[in-house]
């Protein structure tokens, strides 16, 4: 039926827009995780996160965001883009930028709020206060990979004129995800399993503003891409025509 094609086009662009931000979000996510340990290696300082915490990690706070970007709507506009060049790679250059962006704030959101919880150079395993040094990291990369999870859901438009809350999946997955995050680090059976300690009203203080960095700076990052879109769209409409 031809009168069906322009909706098959639309819901194509729509599935295809929606792995894009499912494998951005994740690749950026895991790739700050590398960058965490790598460096705080690097600088003699003990691991910021066990292996228990990264699997948490990739399992709940990066996993029911993830698959929360799968059920996006079509974005606005989406229609009036012109058609993506054929050969051109899911992680295309547009992606790339963010990913690099976005790894480096959140391993500098991370390490700093490490450091700021009293975790010095050549601290030994053994340190009573590594666990709650490990547990300020810990809050601070969930929050901000979870916080994140809301500027991933469009590469271009922000989050502010999408609606924070217009994708209902995507809210109870971070709220679930939230939840998680506060029984692993107030509940005592939760603190042997993962090894951290409950933290104090003001760690949240300083602990926030860390972890919305990756935000931040995903919505600035994409006032470069829209004007970059803009430029490369105005070009293909050129030849088109």
């Amino acid at each position: 039926n031809f009168a069906s094609i322009v909706s098959a086009i639309e819901e194509g662009r729509i599935i295809y827009s929606n792995i894009r931000k499912f494998v951005f979000y994740l690749i950026s996510c895991n790739i700050g995780e590398i960058l965490i340990i790598f460096l705080a290696m690097l600088a003699r300082l003990p691991a910021p996160l066990s292996p228990v915490m990264l699997l948490f990690l990739n399992l709940v706070s990066d996993g029911a965001p993830a698959l929360a970007l799968g059920m996006e709507k079509g974005e606005p506009g989406i229609m009036d883009r012109p058609p993506r060049p054929v050969g051109e790679p899911i992680i295309n250059r547009e992606m790339l930028i963010g990913i690099t962006v976005q790894s480096i704030t959140m391993t500098v959101a991370v390490l700093a709020s490490y450091l700021l919880s009293g975790v010095h150079v050549g601290a030994k395993l053994d340190d009573p206060a590594l666990p709650t040094w490990q547990t300020v990291a810990f809050a601070t990369l969930t929050l901000s990979e979870l916080f994140r999870a809301f500027t991933a859901r469009s590469e271009r438009i922000s989050v502010f004129k999408l609606g924070f809350f217009s994708n209902k999946t995507m809210n109870y997955a971070v709220l679930f995800s939230i939840a998680f995050v506060l029984a692993v680090i107030y509940l005592p059976f939760m603190n042997v399993i993962f090894g951290t300690e409950p933290l104090a009203l003001i760690d949240w203080v300083w602990i926030l503003p860390f972890a919305l960095l990756a935000s931040v700076a995903a919505e600035l990052t994409k006032i470069y891409l829209r004007a970059r879109a803009n430029k490369i769209d105005t070009a293909l409409k050129a030849q088109m025509e």
